[in-house]
């Protein structure tokens, strides 16, 4: 057995447990005893947030942890996205991460490949941002009068 897992939650907090929603009404420390895959509140993406690709990914990730019963359509469309993400990014820390990611989705580390994914919000938010021109930086010609 691992060792215990203590966690924290304020009043209306909710933790993923198994595919369970918690929620509490009031302080409490919640002490886990044995393996259990759980997902805090802070850390669920809703599906309009998932904007660019790795945010994507997030989300398949997230589904595989959230709801066990749709796992496998899940792990399937992991399947389909991470080659796409493999062939779009190109620095080399970026793509040994991807591949470390799908090793951890591969061996049901899936909150593991959860927080591997986060960090690499970051880094995709500089890319979007230098390849989407900002609207201030558009130069339009004047109006014909």
């Amino acid at each position: 057995m691992k060792s215990r897992l203590k966690i924290a939650l304020k009043p209306g907090e909710k933790i993923y447990v198994n595919g369970a929603v918690i929620s509490v009404d009031r302080k409490v420390s919640l002490e886990f005893l044995n393996d259990v895959q759980f997902l805090l509140q802070n850390h669920v993406m809703q599906a309009d947030d998932a904007t660019s690709p790795l945010r994507q990914l997030y989300f398949i990730v997230q589904i595989i942890l959230m709801n066990p019963e749709g796992a496998d359509q899940a792990r399937t469309m992991f399947g389909k996205t991470l080659p796409v993400l493999l062939e779009t990014f190109q620095d080399d820390e970026t793509l040994a991460r991807l591949k470390d990611i799908d090793r951890m989705v591969g061996n049901n580390q899936i909150y593991e490949a959860l927080r591997a994914i986060r960090t690499l919000f970051p880094q995709e938010d500089a890319l979007l941002n230098k390849a989407v021109p900002r609207m201030d930086a558009i130069h339009l010609p004047a109006a014909a009068e």
